[in-house]
């Protein structure tokens, strides 16, 4: 097989997560939830192993009559944002015009943070919240807060994506990556063990959620008090 082949095929694996954001909007219209974050947690593992193979087979040089970040950057709207937006709104945690204002400000928010130039930053963090809406909102069915706390998280997430506070990226942030990798990794797990378990609040992956999570969230603004804005 050759280089150009394997790189094609990287472009032809990117493009399965949009198949399975169709599937979990599928679920998602039966209300089926568990279904439905097991085929986002799908493609959220997909979309943590596309990055390196890209890199690795050099997709813009070796099949680039394909756009991969565009690809991946539609694809990351429909099962980060799009999906679990209409979840959360479908869901019931939030009455009346809670839901109508959440959904109204994460997809907005989230179109213009996905088409900001400065999201990046050097060491490949993110800056500003990076629109991991999935996440968010699969710990929210699974803890069932109060839906003040969901509004509240909601507003300071979506403000959050256009501050300078950094989140780091799983793969490619580099500083604290083999305490990142597995923290992400075993946060994909806790999140598709709730899915399974439809979500039980007997679960043990609700804690596993929590602590993997809380990290996630917090692992860049971190950094970025340890080492500086550029460190």
């Amino acid at each position: 097989m050759t280089i150009q082949t394997k790189a094609l095929l990287v472009h032809f694996l990117t493009a399965t997560g949009a198949v399975f954001a169709m599937l979990a909007m599928l679920a998602a219209v039966d209300e089926n939830w568990s279904m439905m974050f097991v085929w986002l947690v799908v493609a959220f593992f997909v979309d943590g192993i596309d990055g390196p193979l890209a890199r690795k087979y050099d997709t813009k040089t070796n099949a680039p009559i394909f756009d991969g970040v565009l690809l991946d950057l539609i694809i990351d709207y429909l099962t980060y944002v799009f999906v679990p937006a209409y979840a959360l709104f479908k869901s019931g945690l939030l009455p009346g015009w809670t839901g109508w204002f959440a959904i109204i400000v994460i997809t907005f928010a989230s179109a213009m943070y996905f088409a900001d130039n400065r999201m990046k930053t050097k060491d490949y963090s993110f800056s500003g919240f990076p629109g991991c809406w999935n996440m968010l909102i699969l710990v929210m069915f699974a803890l069932q807060p109060n839906f003040w706390v969901i509004v509240a998280l909601v507003v300071v997430l979506s403000a959050a994506m256009f501050f300078p506070v950094r989140f780091v990226h799983p793969v490619r942030t580099q500083r604290w990556r083999t305490v990142t990798l597995p923290m992400a990794a075993a946060w994909t797990l806790f999140a598709g063990w709730a899915a399974w378990v439809n979500f039980d609040p007997a679960s043990w992956a609700h804690y596993g959620l929590m602590i993997t999570s809380i990290y996630l969230l917090g692992a860049g603004a971190a950094q970025q008090i340890m080492y500086g804005k550029d460190g």
